[in-house]
């Protein structure tokens, strides 16, 4: 049976990156995503809208870029893998949450303070991903060595 595990978003951010450093020393960012969805009701003939909210993590290199260069409301292409992450939280409820781990992104919408012709700037190859999720009030430990038998890219 195969499997096949690959999410590309086009969408604006929620909110500012935040940029930490796994024990290794490796840069981790994480942020979250909107992506709008429009489509015309079959019923009713309305147009209809559904925002869906996403959060993302990327590695070394990439991770330093995105929490340099993008803000909230910034437009952002990511390509990467669904990761399922389960804890425990403070109260000993189970807790889980899915995130997009970023293998590759691309800046939209041209460079801060000004406009680019042809749309895009930028962009780069992640790094190997490692375990981690944020709920905004508790997440899972972050471990210093990639899940998935995933290989530590140099950057």
């Amino acid at each position: 049976m195969a499997n096949f595990n690959k999410v590309i978003l086009a969408g604006n951010l929620t909110r500012d990156p935040q940029l930490s450093y796994l024990p290794s020393g490796t840069p981790a960012c994480e942020f979250g995503m909107a992506i709008n969805r429009k489509w015309k009701s079959q019923q009713t003939g309305e147009m209809k809208e559904e925002v869906c909210f996403v959060d993302c993590r990327s590695y070394g290199r990439p991770a330093e870029t995105i929490n340099q260069y993008m803000k909230k409301g910034r437009q952002l292409l990511v390509e990467g893998h669904l990761r399922y992450d389960q804890w425990e939280g403070k109260d000993g409820q189970k807790r889980s949450k899915l995130t997009v781990h970023v293998d590759n992104f691309q800046f939209l919408g041209g460079p801060p303070g000004g406009s680019a012709p042809g749309g895009g700037y930028g962009g780069e190859r992640a790094g190997a991903p490692a375990r981690a999720a944020e709920n905004h009030d508790e997440a899972p430990p972050i471990e210093d060595v990639p899940q998935g038998g995933g290989e530590e890219v140099p950057f």
